[in-house]
């Protein structure tokens, strides 16, 4: 015979847990196509390039 368990989490918790994780891959997005994107460097804007270009931002 086989038992099951289960954990009840908070809604409070679930909801904050993938607030924060939407957050910090927003922020990560406005890292790689902003700041790398427009980056003087050209070894650094090379590097987000064509990833700017897939996401049809214009970088140049």
């Amino acid at each position: 015979m086989q038992t099951s368990q289960s954990a009840n989490i908070p809604v409070a918790v679930t909801s904050s847990n993938v607030l924060a994780q939407a957050l910090l891959a927003i922020a990560l997005g406005v890292f790689v196509v902003g700041m790398v994107g427009f980056s003087h460097i050209s070894a650094v804007h090379n590097a987000a390039h064509d990833v700017r270009h897939a996401n049809a931002f214009p970088c140049h």
